[in-house]
């Protein structure tokens, strides 16, 4: 479908949980990730992860960092190389990161534009044709902005100039902040396994689901009742009787000529006569 959810996060125990339940289009990480889940952020380890994350999902975005904007660029250079249909590289939206990004789009490599904090970073991201931008919505928030009014101008900025960029909102606190931003059309997020835990946290449907279950075995259980009331005993003792039980008959006779048995076959009729 058009929307896409990833999952933030750089511990990979969370991916073999979460991603199975097929909610992600894909993964997100950056160093602060990888540092809270104890992962080295080097390239050969980056690889590795990449390879984990495209075994379940369709893309996995990752950070390049340096000093410079070409060290930036050799780097995310030497990231994507592992899959660049399939990995994506996020840069910051610094004068730095936006000219390493430009580097890597013109190799052709995907880009997205993160640790955006104020719409008119949207414009960034529509004119140099980046693939997405991400607004930090909760951290905007705690910063005194209306996180929530910003990514909704990111969204009508990028279309009003035209761009396919599309907002891939991060930082998001809450299952319910999802909910509010679909309603307002935006369709691409990444957030924490807390959160995707949240979207399953439903005490009635839990209920209901336990009451199927029961419901289902008491019917399984009431099946061979429903046998013995209308045909008379299990399945078990029907084929018992019908194995060991010896065959009864009985010889049918009319004017003391015989006609039949009950039980087996009747004999042939007599002649006429």
């Amino acid at each position: 479908g058009k929307c896409r959810f990833f999952l933030d996060t750089g511990d990979t125990s969370e991916w073999e949980e979460l991603l199975p339940l097929g909610l992600f289009h894909g993964v997100t990480t950056n160093p602060t990730l990888l540092e809270r889940a104890k992962e080295p952020c080097t390239i050969p380890n980056l690889h590795r992860l990449a390879s984990k994350a495209l075994s379940h999902t369709n893309e996995f975005m990752c950070q390049t960092w340096g000093s410079t904007a070409r060290e930036m660029y050799e780097n995310g250079m030497a990231i994507s190389e592992r899959d660049r249909e399939r990995i994506v590289i996020k840069v910051p939206v610094t004068r730095r990161g936006a000219e390493a990004a430009t580097l890597l789009a013109g190799a052709g490599v995907r880009i997205c534009l993160t640790a955006c904090y104020n719409s008119k970073q949207a414009l960034i991201a529509g004119s140099m044709g980046a693939e997405y931008i991400a607004p930090y919505l909760g951290r905007m928030t705690a910063n005194g902005k209306d996180g929530f009014e910003e990514c909704k101008r990111m969204r009508n900025i990028v279309s009003g100039l035209g761009s396919d960029a599309r907002v891939l909102v991060a930082s998001i606190r809450d299952a319910v902040t999802l909910a509010d931003l679909a309603v307002e059309g935006l369709d691409t997020y990444t957030f924490s396994p807390a959160v995707a835990r949240e979207l399953f946290d439903e005490p009635l449907t839990d209920a209901a689901a336990d009451e199927f279950e029961e419901a289902a075995a008491r019917g399984a259980k009431g099946e061979d009742e429903f046998e013995k009331a209308s045909v008379g005993g299990s399945k078990e003792e029907r084929a018992g009787s019908s194995s060991s039980s010896p065959r009864m008959t009985a010889t049918i006779r009319i004017n003391g000529k015989i006609v039949g048995r009950s039980g087996g076959r009747a004999p042939p009729p007599p002649p006429p006569l």
